[in-house]
């Protein structure tokens, strides 16, 4: 998705916390889940509602960055897990073009993988999810409304 999208569909909290513990209810009868694997950053919140209502104590991370701002690039695998995915639950907010979804798919064959929300592109890729939007429409996360701490200017020191 790039920063030329059609539409914008904002999501609160609320609503977000409201679809992710729709989708622990989708997810409630497929376990059992011996961990939740969060696809950073976007599916950290949503990992820890599904575990928190799944009764999962094992949280691990699989990190890929394929955003900087709007604009989809090329993805870098950052940290990975040994296995093939038996008993594991990936969570992510969103599925898209499917980028991040096939990486994850290949070092994690055998994982269940869920999703809040998920875009034409990458469905077939995901096995459960809430909320399908269109391919044009970009998502605001309710951690995306702010510019971050980082990204403002500091002031000279002196």
């Amino acid at each position: 998705m790039t920063a030329h999208s059609a539409r914008s569909f904002p999501v609160t909290w609320t609503e977000l916390h409201r679809d992710t513990r729709a989708l622990a209810w989708r997810l409630a009868d497929l376990g059992p889940f011996e961990a939740v694997v969060a696809i950073p950053r976007g599916g950290l919140v949503p990992a820890a509602i599904v575990a928190r209502e799944l009764g999962i104590r094992r949280v691990e991370t699989v990190c890929i960055a394929s955003y900087d701002d709007r604009t989809q690039r090329e993805p870098q695998i950052l940290t990975r897990l040994d296995g093939d995915g038996t008993g594991l639950l990936i969570v992510d907010d969103l599925v898209d073009t499917g980028v991040t979804a096939r990486i994850v798919r290949g070092m994690l064959p055998k994982a269940h993988f869920a999703t809040v929300y998920a875009k034409p592109a990458g469905m077939p890729l995901v096995d459960t999810f809430v909320t399908q939007v269109g391919q044009d429409t970009w998502i605001v996360f309710p951690w995306d409304d702010e510019e971050p701490i980082a990204a403002r200017p500091r002031p000279a020191a002196g």
